[in-house]
């Protein structure tokens, strides 16, 4: 009796896979990533999902004030329209009371920008950048008096 094994074989090479094409969305690595460490942190699950932190810069300007710029980088398939702001905090750790207001922000899907924050006095050596989702009823389309300012990723 001969088996049927050349044949199977045969039928499973020529038989191959099916799959629909689906966009390309790069992935995220976790080397590049700085969710909820000391310096940011992403209050709420929709923007765990869907946001990351892909760099963080800081430096001191010449009136000694602490300059930092996060990216924020959409990674979900969705526009997404968000808040951030900044804490800015002695070397001990400790709020200066310099924060800045809720920056409305939208990323479409796949993009990411730049946010700069600027501390008013010269006493900030530390800082957390806290992100969150819009919350409901409020109109992210009047965001006035923010003291961060957008610009596109230096990337």
């Amino acid at each position: 009796m001969k088996t049927p094994f050349p044949s199977l074989i045969l039928l499973f090479l020529l038989t191959g896979c099916v799959s629909e094409r689906a966009a390309f969305l790069p992935e995220e690595s976790a080397k590049y990533s700085l969710e909820n460490t000391e310096k940011f942190q992403l209050l709420d699950h929709a923007v765990q999902q869907a946001v990351s932190c892909t760099g963080l810069q800081e430096h001191l300007d010449e009136a000694g004030r602490l300059e930092v710029v996060a990216n924020l980088r959409n990674h979900g398939r969705e526009a997404i329209a968000l808040q951030g702001r900044c804490v800015f905090k002695d070397a001990a750790d400790v709020p200066t009371g310099d924060e800045t207001p809720w920056q409305v922000l939208k990323l479409a899907a796949g993009d990411t920008e730049a946010v700069r924050y600027l501390a008013v006095n010269n006493l900030a050596r530390k800082f957390t950048i806290m992100v969150r989702s819009v919350p409901p009823g409020s109109a992210p389309e009047k965001a006035v008096g923010l003291q961060a300012e957008r610009r596109p990723a230096p990337f």
